[in-house]
């Protein structure tokens, strides 16, 4: 019996070590159920992810280039211009190599994020022209992907972010000639069919592949692409899905409206039992507001099908703060935009800008061509900076979006649970100014001749009015605290409370403040934060954990 037992001893031994060096367990498939995205063992699942963007379908404004580079044919063909045609193959091949690896994966992973979205550019996978071939480029680092994606136990939702032919006709699908060409050409249509039947026999039976959006932000509304072809739209979308599902029964689909993914008059009914809706949402709008989810939540009722932001960011922390967390009240998932850029600060990660990459971007705007030599070292330097380890981490933005500490808790981001749950005010028939303009929590900007920063806004409560906020701890521990605050007329009072212990605090000056308070002790997880004010009319900017 000995022989057995050492066996056994011998695998299970096996078994830990590879757990080990694979990371977290693998995930199992996820599928829909009513309006909610569930695992195998009936948990409800939210997908909080990044967008693999500029990997496998570089963006010209990722890499600082003008009209001349803005998408992956025409920055393929200005690199080939700087270098030669041989140089710029290596430098395709080591760079998405690069751009996003297993270590990549990892960290993603470690940050808290459960999911990625690469963006496909379909010309890696097949062939352009009258005689399609297969292409062995793209299957070879979507393999790579979903392999790392399944050792760390995080979900990939496979995006077709440019089909055959192009199906916004911009520069985010690499279009040809800025048309639609996925929708004026049929064969197109053929195309993609084929693509996404070889991607469903290729992961029908890995379920660390979550689901398969079908496209990308087709047909926008301002170049007339939507009034001309968004009829075709829902038809093209039940065709490539009864294809996949000829072959797939089990992994979910993902549909996106038209008009950059939102205009949902597309849409009839739900046509597959494991399907799910997506939205993209960018808070772009001067002054800032927290844009209105109510159309969408309005259409998960009629579809009785789960409803997922697939792409959300671009802007700032306060605006990622108030994101996601009202996405999560709402139960909607989300996935950030993008992973990493060059030169930024509101990406989790950031590339450094390469030596002599002015001249490069110079000249993708009309203006002189650098050397080969020069271009080439810029270049060569730029593969180096993509590297994870390379790249500067931007901890506020995760800690924004996880709605976390350490990192600033703006007052204007309060709870989203309503009167006398996440706020408390007097007057509920006047709503906000700016931001969340349909609540009525005073939020207001500085007046002219008075900075706050850019950009901000600020919350007013008067006594015996109050704001909650949910921040998370990743652990146990006390922080140092200062509010940004002012009296509309001094002396005034707060509170501050968190959990069940408070302080008060007295403003005896004019003007913004920052005031130093107590340590402040929080719980690892959830905590609950509550600015109520006793006295007087206080006006709130932020709540600042350290």
């Amino acid at each position: 019996m000995k022989a057995p037992l050492a066996a056994l001893a011998l695998a299970l031994l096996l078994s830990v070590a590879f757990k080990a060096q694979c990371g977290a367990e693998s995930p199992g498939f996820l599928h829909t159920q009513g309006q909610d995205m569930v695992d195998e063992s009936g948990r409800k699942v939210l997908l909080r992810g990044v967008g693999l963007g500029n990997w496998m379908l570089p963006e010209g404004y990722m890499w600082r280039f003008g009209r001349d580079a803005d998408r992956p044919r025409k920055i393929e063909k200005a690199v080939s211009d700087l270098i030669g045609p041989e140089n710029a193959t290596r430098f395709w091949a080591e760079y998405r190599k690069q751009y996003v690896t297993q270590a990549d994966i990892r960290r993603i992973a470690e940050l808290g994020f459960n999911s990625v979205r690469p963006a496909l550019n379909a010309r890696l996978f097949l062939s352009e022209g009258d005689h399609v071939t297969y292409l062995d480029e793209g299957f070879g680092l979507l393999d790579n992907l979903v392999g790392w994606c399944k050792q760390q136990g995080i979900y990939v939702i496979i995006d077709m972010h440019a089909a055959p032919g192009g199906q916004t006709g911009q520069n985010i699908d690499d279009s040809v000639n800025d048309e639609p060409g996925l929708f004026s050409d049929p064969h197109n249509q053929d195309r993609l069919v084929d693509l996404w039947v070889r991607i469903a026999k290729r992961y029908k039976d890995e379920a660390a592949v979550a689901a398969y959006d079908l496209l990308n932000e087709p047909l926008p509304q301002r170049t007339g692409a939507a009034a001309k072809y968004k009829r075709e739209l829902e038809p093209l979308y039940r065709r490539i899905t009864q294809a996949i599902r000829g072959i797939d029964k089990r992994h979910m689909i993902t549909v996106e409206g038209a008009d950059w993914a939102n205009d949902w008059s597309v849409f009839s009914k739900s046509f597959d039992g494991n399907m799910f809706y997506q939205f993209h949402y960018y808070c772009w709008n001067k002054p800032e507001t927290l844009n209105n989810i109510s159309r969408f939540l309005a259409w998960r009722d009629k579809l009785q099908a789960p409803v997922w932001a697939g792409e959300t960011g671009e802007k700032d922390d306060i605006i990622y703060w108030g994101t996601t967390q009202y996405f999560e009240k709402n139960n909607i998932g989300w996935s950030f935009w993008p992973w990493k850029k060059m030169d930024t600060r509101n990406t989790p990660y950031s590339i450094k800008h390469p030596d002599g990459w002015d001249e490069i971007t110079a000249y993708t705007k009309g203006n002189g061509k650098p050397s080969k030599e020069a271009a080439q070292k810029s270049l060569d330097q730029l593969l180096n900076n993509i590297r994870l380890e390379n790249c500067v981490y931007c901890p506020d933005v995760v800690s924004a979006l996880f709605h976390r500490v350490p990192g600033r808790v703006e007052a204007e981001n309060y709870g989203h649970d309503g009167l006398d749950k996440s706020y408390f005010v007097a007057d509920c028939s006047q709503k906000a100014r700016y931001y969340r303009t349909s609540e009525p929590v005073p939020i207001d900007q500085p007046t002219t001749g008075e900075s706050l920063g850019n950009p901000e806004q600020f919350i007013k409560l008067n006594a015996a009015e109050w704001t909650s906020y949910s921040v998370n701890s990743q652990k146990a521990r006390s922080y140092a605290v200062v509010v940004k605050a002012k009296a509309q007329s001094a002396p005034a009072a707060f509170r501050l409370s968190s959990n069940d212990s408070a302080q008060d605090v007295t403003i005896t000056e004019s003007g913004w403040v920052e005031l130093k308070l107590s340590p402040v002790a929080l719980a690892e997880g959830s905590n609950r934060l509550k600015l109520l004010v006793k006295q007087g009319t206080v006006y709130f900017d932020w709540v600042d954990f350290k």
